[in-house]
């Protein structure tokens, strides 16, 4: 027979249980979804990753396991295909442990205007930027209102502000969603934050081929500061969180300046 243990030590580790909460990312292994994943697992989130290439996830779920001793899980799922995303939906709905934190985070942009893309890739940009981020969220919201407790982030832009192609058109919807979607759950027990970074040190502009030089060296923000930002915005109850005061700035005057005017910059950051 296995050794009987103590009250006091079954106690203690349901407690541990209790206090142990998960978080899902999706696009962690590179950029704002990477920096969620280190920031989050520093504060002791057991983490349940979700990207496309496995090895690569793998890889990233073992460093951060290792140097946080937390618990890592990973999903691959390539967001465009129905399939893999109601693998990621049913995770958030039904998985184990449940998930307390979503980060919709994955994303990607076009370089070029609409006509100068294929429409395959517009709608797969669409699928990401949009889709994803509103079947997770549906999947997410149903499980914590059930429990009452939970929250999502979903990391749309500062671009949603501003008159900037199909890309801003779909993180306009994203700030929207979140917002009302805030406004909605909140009072049953779940945060919903829309997190409008700007221009950030990572990799995503150089997916597209643009340099960093498209843009003045100032607009550039540290990503490890963006999401450090973001967590403070959540931990404080916000709905919106604009990380730097010069993005703060901006998305205040752009509700102003007239979309013809606005219009004249979108091609910074695109060179």
């Amino acid at each position: 027979m296995p050794p009987t243990v103590p009250a006091s030590l079954r106690a203690a580790r349901v407690m541990l249980a209790r206090m142990t909460r998960t978080a899902l990312v999706t696009g962690p292994t590179a950029g704002i979804g990477l920096a969620f994943a280190h920031q989050l697992a520093a504060r002791g989130y057991d983490l349940v990753l979700v990207a496309r290439g496995e090895q690569r996830l793998k890889e990233v779920a073992a460093e951060l396991a290792s140097r946080y001793d937390v618990r890592t899980e990973v999903l691959p799922a390539d967001l465009t295909d129905r399939t893999a995303l109601a693998r990621v939906e049913e995770r958030l709905r039904a998985g184990t442990p449940a998930v307390d934190l979503l980060v919709n985070n994955a994303g990607f942009g076009l370089k070029r205007p609409l006509l100068d893309n294929s429409v395959e890739d517009e709608q797969r940009m669409l699928d990401v930027l949009v889709t994803a981020v509103l079947r997770l969220s549906h999947a997410a919201l149903g499980a914590m209102v059930s429990r009452g407790s939970g929250a999502i982030v979903n990391v749309s832009s500062v671009a949603g502000f501003l008159p900037r192609g199909t890309y801003s058109a779909a993180k306009a919807y994203v700030t929207s969603f979140s917002q009302w979607a805030d406004v909605t759950y909140r009072p049953r027990g779940v945060q919903v934050m829309a997190l409008c970074p700007g221009f950030t040190r990572t990799e995503f502009h150089q997916r597209m081929n643009v340099r960093r030089e498209s843009a003045p060296s100032w607009s550039w923000l540290p990503v490890d500061r963006v999401v450090a930002e973001a967590l403070a915005d959540l931990d404080a109850g916000k709905r919106l969180s604009v990380p730097s005061k010069r993005y703060k700035l901006v998305t205040a005057l752009a509700r102003y300046v007239p979309p013809s005017v606005l219009g004249r910059f979108q091609g910074m950051g695109r060179g």
